[in-house]
């Protein structure tokens, strides 16, 4: 009984050290060189080489383009429309006449009244001359004069009268389309056609209060509208507001531009960017190749690789480095510390990096570093 079980154990025990052996061998041969040809396999990322750029500071705003001078046009009495005297989109001067209603009777209320005011000065002359020679009394001259007075003043609000049946020009500029046609009955306070004074033109826009402090009248403004993509319009700011919206807190700025091509408009929305401070140089990078913590804004920056171990060695490594971020524009950002010019730094891949990564580099496509992007034209 003892001699077999003897050679059942020492089975057990070389068939457990074959086991072990075999797993050794495996772990070794074919595991092991595979983990660490994973482990070492570079990635393949997008850089950029840090480099220097001149930076203005710039605050942008949202803001509307509205007329230096606008008016809806309309009568002051009513009346149906004799004449119109202009066409739809043309340019008028001050006091042209653009529309007149039917004078009806006025005119002929005009000449009573003008030939009442001559008999009254008449009387009031021939009073004046019996006073003299103590014919009549004072009171008889005052009546006189007091009547003639009245009668001068009945000619002026006849003559306004007749005047407010004109529509004029209050000021040079363009006229919009009309309203109303021949033969209209018009009703007073009714729109007939607008007029905008279109160059220059203002652009109104607001601007959080922390930055009322880099505004100033004469600083340089540039806006941009979705009716003519990549234009820029550049201009001054003309007028800052004396008070802060106490519901938004923010303050309304007016720009000045001119506007000789009348592209520009009244009522269009507009992207506002406002230049203050002096232009810098700074070290600009794409947005995309920060990758923000909250412990903190870190970059991966490529170093050569330095080893001679393996000739098939990856050329550089990824090593990860915070940096201190300054304002954005656009596509890119300014790093105030962490990065100097000259550094290659990895602009897309970051996620599969870890510090001291192998990489490959691969710049058939980048992302976007532009300061002032621009959307594609569809």
């Amino acid at each position: 009984m003892v001699k077999p079980l003897v050679i059942l154990v020492i089975i057990v025990v070389i068939l457990m050290g074959g086991i072990f052996a075999w797993q050794q061998f495996v772990a070794k041969k074919i595991i092991g060189p595979i983990l660490k040809n994973m482990a070492t396999a570079p990635q393949t990322v997008s850089t950029i080489v840090a480099a220097e750029s001149k930076w203005q500071t710039q605050t942008g705003a949202l803001g509307s383009v509205r007329a230096v001078r606008g008016a809806d046009l309309s009568a002051q009495a009513s009346g149906v429309i004799d004449t119109i005297h202009i066409e739809s989109g043309t340019e008028v001067k001050t006091g042209t006449v653009l529309l007149t209603l039917k004078p009806n009777d006025d005119p002929a209320k005009l000449e009573q009244l003008e030939a009442q005011a001559e008999l009254a000065a008449i009387t009031l002359k021939r009073d004046q001359e019996q006073l003299a020679a103590q014919a009549i009394s004072q009171a008889i001259v005052d009546t006189d004069t007091s009547s003639l007075k009245s009668a001068r003043a009945q000619v002026v609000a006849q003559k306004a009268l007749i005047e407010e049946k004109n529509v004029r020009a209050p000021f040079t500029g363009s006229l919009g389309i009309r309203q109303v046609d021949e033969g209209q009955y018009l009703s007073a306070g009714t729109t007939v056609v607008t007029l905008q004074a279109l160059d220059p033109i203002f652009v109104d826009f607001y601007v959080p209060q922390g930055a009322l402090s880099q505004l100033k009248p004469g600083q340089s403004v540039s806006a941009t509208v979705d009716a003519y993509p990549g234009v820029t319009f550049k201009g001054k700011i003309s007028s800052i507001n004396s008070k802060v919206d106490s519901a938004s807190r923010n303050v309304q700025a007016r720009g000045s531009f001119a506007n000789p091509d009348r592209k520009l408009i009244p009522g269009m929305y507009a992207n506002v960017q406002v230049e203050y401070g002096g232009a810098t140089t700074q070290i600009t990078l794409p947005q995309s190749s920060i990758t923000y913590n909250p412990y903190g804004n870190t970059v991966y920056v490529l170093q050569k690789n330095t080893s001679n171990d393996n000739k098939n060695a990856p050329t550089f490594t990824a090593q990860q480095r915070f940096v201190k971020l300054g304002e954005t524009r656009g596509d890119q950002v300014a790093v105030l510390d962490g990065v100097k010019a000259g550094d290659e730094i990895v602009t897309a891949g970051q996620l599969k990096l870890h510090n001291g990564s192998p990489v490959k580099v691969s710049n058939a496509v980048t992302p976007t570093n532009e300061p002032s992007p621009t959307p594609p034209n569809e």
